[in-house]
């Protein structure tokens, strides 16, 4: 028995279609903001605050092992419904919160420890959706390229230990913008140019000192699209430290739109 700490985004459904196709035993713990998981009979609606709940569910369900996967936004404190050992545990949390959410999420797995139960890789089911060092696409990147991958790296590299940002976009070697609190979709919004055109890139890593079992930078096709909407020439992605929807699709979007994808 495994469970699956859901939140948003598309990679939780993937991975719960395979563990259907493979006949493993699970729960859901769904942290999701619509509870898109309500139709699951294995699925328990829970607030984040409700760490007495969560760990009876799992106990109960002789269910030593779990696995995070989604967007789990920030919670606003004042309004987070508690039970006991949340109201035990919120102050750890809420200190956890001044650092980023990655502190958050590490505070969590921390938790979880106590009670004896284990944070699993959120890639342990679906090893397909994080890709090796490579160029996937037709086109690759040239001189100027490289040289706005590099500035980006850097400036990634030298955040401080838990900041929020897995984004970055550079154009001809100026930093345009640094994803925030919004996510990335809004860090590409900012970005659009209408003076150029198929030129700077999406550097997408983790969080610097993150736990690489969890919250690892997502893409699919829907940020493909936006970078090409932003106006930039490509994508770069950390080996093996992402995950990566719709590889088909976003491969087939990026040839023709004479668009990079390249794992460093």
């Amino acid at each position: 028995m495994i469970g699956l700490i859901f939140g948003d985004t598309d990679f939780p459904k993937e991975i719960l279609k395979t563990i259907k196709k493979k006949k493993i035993n699970y729960l859901i713990i769904d942290l999701s903001k619509s509870k898109k998981f309500k139709k699951d009979k294995k699925s328990y609606a829970v607030s984040l605050g409700q760490f007495g709940k969560i760990i009876n569910i799992l106990k109960k369900n002789k269910c030593k092992r779990v696995l995070f996967a989604g967007k789990v936004n920030r919670p606003n404190f004042s309004k987070l419904k508690l039970d006991l050992k949340g109201i035990f545990y919120i102050p750890r949390i809420v200190k956890a919160a001044k650092l980023g959410d990655a502190a958050i999420l590490k505070e969590i797995i921390k938790i979880l420890a106590q009670n004896k139960i284990k944070t699993e890789n959120s890639l342990l089911f679906n090893p397909e959706y994080s890709l090796n060092k490579g160029n996937y696409s037709k086109f690759k990147p040239n001189k100027e390229d490289l040289l706005d991958i590099k500035k980006a790296v850097i400036k990634l590299n030298n955040l401080r230990q838990y900041n929020f940002s897995q984004g970055i976009v550079v154009r001809n070697n100026k930093i345009v913008s640094i994803e925030g609190k919004d996510g990335t979709k809004k860090m590409l919004e900012k970005s659009i140019s209408k003076k150029f055109r198929n030129r700077g890139v999406l550097v997408k890593f983790p969080k610097k000192k993150q736990d690489l079992r969890i919250d690892l930078p997502t893409i699919g096709l829907k940020t493909i699209k936006q970078s090409k909407k932003a106006g930039l020439k490509g994508i770069v992605i950390k080996s093996r430290q992402h995950v990566f929807l719709d590889k088909r699709k976003c491969i087939e979007y990026a040839n023709k739109n004479k668009m990079f994808i390249t794992v460093i």
